[in-house]
């Protein structure tokens, strides 16, 4: 009886706790430098004392184990190690378990321990087991240990925890890497640490009944504390060594004129799928539900793609892609689908099949072997073509010249695929298509000349077994009557005449095809309206413009004018270059943005105090140009937007922007000799870090799985991209201007994903009652957090938002390859000390990648090339 009541007294007192044991036997041993490690049973080490078994698991201690030489580790931070005393540092052994091999957790009453949310990360050794160095306060460890014991612990990126044990960091190696960042030659020196800045007080979370949207969190204003408050954090004096300008050539380029580092919510033409088809199932089963409630979703995280081959790289040659992207932007619904020309390059060398949704092939030219047969294989894999005026066939017919038809207008009959016929006018290549046999049958599509021969010019061919399909063409529909190749006023007429009919034809070939055309009137363009977040700064603002505009109220840029007006009128013309912008705040109302929402979740100094909106605009890029060099910096101009009708992506990219997007370009000028101002390519992280925090740092929604992808986009987990960030950076005397640009979808499912839909997800698998978030409440919390990032990385360095970076980015101990699936493996490792990305290889070798020069798949794990 003594016996069961003493197993009674200890399951009641440890049962249950095993965390508090493993803490309490940490704190009391820790002062004897012993080490304690969380293993399988068979792998505790020889001569160690089991303090705890479950599940096969034991957690012991032993002898101390140590750490002397780190220079075979990939570091994550840029500066040495500080073990503060109440922090244990420990190494975590895990394996890669690939595919349908991957285990979840197992099923427990308590919650999953993500291992990044307890440690900080300060080294890794890749290989078999992938080795990590990080440090965590007791209570943090011992939470960590007993998540392993009881397996809640989860890894990234496919990862499976094996051991954990801690370790002494010699103070040899410590003093060893010491060294080495002291003869870091592009590393601004200080003669003594920095003052600490102590951050602005959160602004508490806001009432959740909204005074036009009880819903909707951030509908309805809290009262707080004044953002404005607050003093610079005062920066140090020092001599500083060999500037980051003169040894970087990226900063040499940046210096001569404009440094693009990243682009505006880039949309660059890189598939975007899941990018580890081995990795973790969770996101994999989270975009399956969501399509399976039959929201039109989009896994590949970006705008579906219609690629155009025009064939080789000449004048003519982009002629005819403008013509395509011109007819093609008529019929398809633009919010959904972008068009990018494929060159036959790329064609050969990229994965650019994955996320493409249509193929055009729109060109006279023979198609050489190798793209018939790249064009063949996306066929196969149930890929979709349109062929324009092209020789491209396949097997089983071939296309015939008939000179007499050569670009003269003939009448084409139509069948569509209900069997229903259009006839109409039409311009001809003078080819036809000729030995197709038994190739058609009822219900598909095709179009023949109405003359003797009954030529046939519009086929529509399955092929494969996965459902590809070629509807191809010898009509020109690309052209409009006013081409150059028609040749008399009797031709223009009779196409005339036909151009309703001409895209009714074009609308049913790309339906057939798999794309929606239903298209949506461009949205007019409409004034911007002069805003402020705080009454003190109106006053100075309206003197400055009074002593700057031009005689008729005008602010002239290289891009645009901006004529300030009391009121809009219809009678004042909006143009892309040449935009009205009301000064009357009185008669302002927009039910994209909230002006007091926007307010009383502003606590910056500076950032974001004075506002340009516009419900529709070109692009909020521009919008700023004039007035970036001109206006106090202190004034905090921002920009912000419900709709674009020109985005900008990374290089010649496009970027979507429906309604529902939180759209913005914010000013911030870096001096030179700062620490951020010697490594500007970190602004783009700082930027994305922000919205992550915009929406993770509110309490109840710290789960929301939104994370950063380098080099700026910010991504749903590792699978859907939902937004990205451009930089323009100016370097004017001693001062860097800079316009970050960002966009991030809120409300707006489609075309990718947006925060509501992660939000209503949380919502169904926690049983949670999370309210969605407004595009203008995260906007300002995006701001606010940025001015704090800014802070801190100017008092602390890099080492101050790596922790908050690594915490939130998507690429924890990711194996890739560099250019191309048979390019070597490597590991990425982290940031460097400029904000590039550092991968280490199987030789040890740690390698910088360039977010100019490289851009990330993150379905076949690849960093390829950048086409410039």
């Amino acid at each position: 009886m003594l016996i069961t009541l003493c197993y009674l007294y200890l399951w009641v007192r440890w049962g249950r706790r095993p965390a508090a044991l493993v803490r309490t036997t940490v704190q009391r041993l820790r002062a004897s430098r012993c080490s304690f490690t969380f293993c399988g049973a068979a792998a505790r080490p020889q001569d160690a004392r089991v303090c705890l078994s479950h599940r096969g698991r034991v957690f012991c201690v032993g002898e101390s184990q140590s750490i002397d030489d780190l220079s075979k580790w990939a570091l994550f931070l840029v500066s040495p190690f500080v073990l503060e005393a109440e922090h244990v540092a420990f190494v975590t052994e895990s394996i890669w378990v690939q595919g349908d091999n991957l285990q979840r957790p197992s099923s427990s009453s308590e919650t999953i321990v993500k291992w990044s949310d307890c440690c900080l990360p300060l080294a890794c050794r890749p290989g078999e087991p992938y080795q990590l160095i990080a440090k965590a306060s007791i209570d943090d460890f011992s939470k960590l240990g007993a998540a392993f014991m009881e397996d809640r612990l989860q890894m990234a990126n496919g990862l499976v925890p094996q051991k954990i044990v801690s370790v002494h960091l010699q103070d040899s190696a410590l003093k060893e890497i010491k060294d080495q960042a002291a003869h870091e030659p592009a590393r601004i020196r200080q003669p003594g640490p920095e003052p600490s800045v102590e951050s602005e007080p959160e602004l508490g979370l806001m009432e959740h009944l909204g005074k036009d949207d009880p819903t909707v969190l951030g509908a309805e204003p809290t009262q707080g504390k004044d953002g404005a408050s607050g003093s610079e954090p005062a920066g140090g004096r020092g001599e500083f060594c060999h500037l980051h300008l003169s040894s970087c050539h990226e900063c040499l380029e940046l210096e001569k004129i404009t440094i693009e580092s990243v682009k505006f919510a880039s949309a660059e033409n890189i598939p975007d799928l899941l990018y580890d088809p081995s990795g973790s199932l969770e996101g994999v089963a989270d975009a399956t539900r969501l399509e399976s409630e039959g929201k039109r979703i989009n896994i590949a995280g970006k705008a579906p793609n219609i690629l155009v081959y025009v064939g080789c790289d000449s004048q003519e040659a982009q002629g005819r892609f403008q013509q395509v992207q011109s007819v093609l932007a008529d019929c398809v619904d633009t919010d959904s689908y972008t068009l990018y020309r494929l060159p036959g390059e790329n064609a050969l060398r990229d994965p650019w099949s994955d996320n493409c949704v249509l193929l055009v092939l729109a060109t006279k030219e023979p198609i050489p072997e190798g793209l018939h047969h790249k064009f063949t294989a996306y066929l196969s894999q149930g890929g979709k073509v349109l062929g324009l005026c092209s020789p491209f066939t396949l097997a089983g017919f071939q296309v015939t010249s008939k000179d007499a038809l050569q670009e003269t207008v003939q009448t084409l009959v139509f069948s569509k695929a209900d069997q229903s016929q259009v006839r109409l006018s039409v311009l001809s290549s003078g080819c036809v298509y000729e030995g197709l046999g038994e190739r058609l049958s009822l219900g598909k599509l095709w179009g023949h000349l109405e003359n003797e021969d009954g030529d046939m010019l519009i086929v529509q061919v399955p092929f494969g077994t996965r459902g590809g399909e070629a509807v191809l063409c010898q009509v020109y529909l690309e052209l409009p009557p006013s081409s150059s190749i028609v040749q008399t006023p009797e031709d223009f007429n009779l196409l005339k005449s036909s151009n309703v009919r001409r895209y009714e034809v074009l609308k049913e070939l790309l339906t057939t095809l798999g794309l929606s055309c239903d298209t949506k009137p461009a949205p007019a363009l409409t004034p911007l309206h002069l805003l402020w977040a705080a009454e003190e700064i109106r006053d100075p603002l309206m003197q400055w413009l009074g002593k700057h505009v031009g005689p008729e109220g005008i602010i002239k840029s290289s891009k645009l004018s901006l004529k300030f007006v009391p009121s809009y009128t219809s009678e004042i013309e909006i143009t892309p270059t040449a935009i009205p912008v009301v000064t009357d705040t009185d008669a302002f109302s927009s039910g994209n943005f909230d002006l007091e929402i926007y307010r009383h979740n502003l606590q910056t100094r500076q950032l974001g105090k004075i506002i340009l909106f516009a419900e529709v605009t070109p692009s909020t890029m521009n919008l700023l140009d004039g007035l970036m060099f001109e206006m106090p910096q202190e004034m905090g101009l921002i920009a912000i937007a419900g709709r674009q009708t020109q985005g900008k992506g990374r290089g010649r990219n496009a970027w979507l922007s429906p309604t529902g997007c939180a759209l913005c370009t914010l000013l911030v000028s870096i001096p030179l000799r700062s620490p951020l101002g010697q490594r500007i390519p970190f602004v783009q992280h700082l930027m994305s870090l922000a919205v992550v925090e915009a929406v993770r740092s509110v309490p109840g929604y710290e789960d929301i799985n939104l994370r950063v992808k380098w080099p700026n986009d910010i991504y749903y987990s590792h699978l859907m991209k939902l937004g990205g960030v451009l930089v323009n950076s100016t370097l004017m005397g001693e001062t860097f201007y800079i316009l970050i640009g960002c966009g991030f979808n809120v409300t707006n499912s489609n075309p990718t994903i947006c925060v509501n839909d992660l939000i209503t997800e949380y919502n169904k698998e926690h049983g949670t009652e999370l309210k969605p978030l407004r595009a203008d409440y995260l906007i300002a919390r995006a701001v606010t957090r940025l001015e704090k990032l800014i802070d801190m990385f100017q008092s602390q360095g890099p080492d101050g938002v790596l922790p908050l970076y690594y915490k939130y980015w998507v690429h924890s101990a990711q194996q890739v390859r560099l250019g191309s699936a048979d390019g070597p493996q490597v590991w990425i490792v982290g940031l460097d000390d400029s904000g590039f990305l550092q991968v280490h290889q199987e030789n040890g070798k740690v390698v910088t990648v360039h977010p100019d020069g490289n851009s990330f798949d993150m379905l076949h794990n690849l960093l390829i090339p950048k086409q410039r």
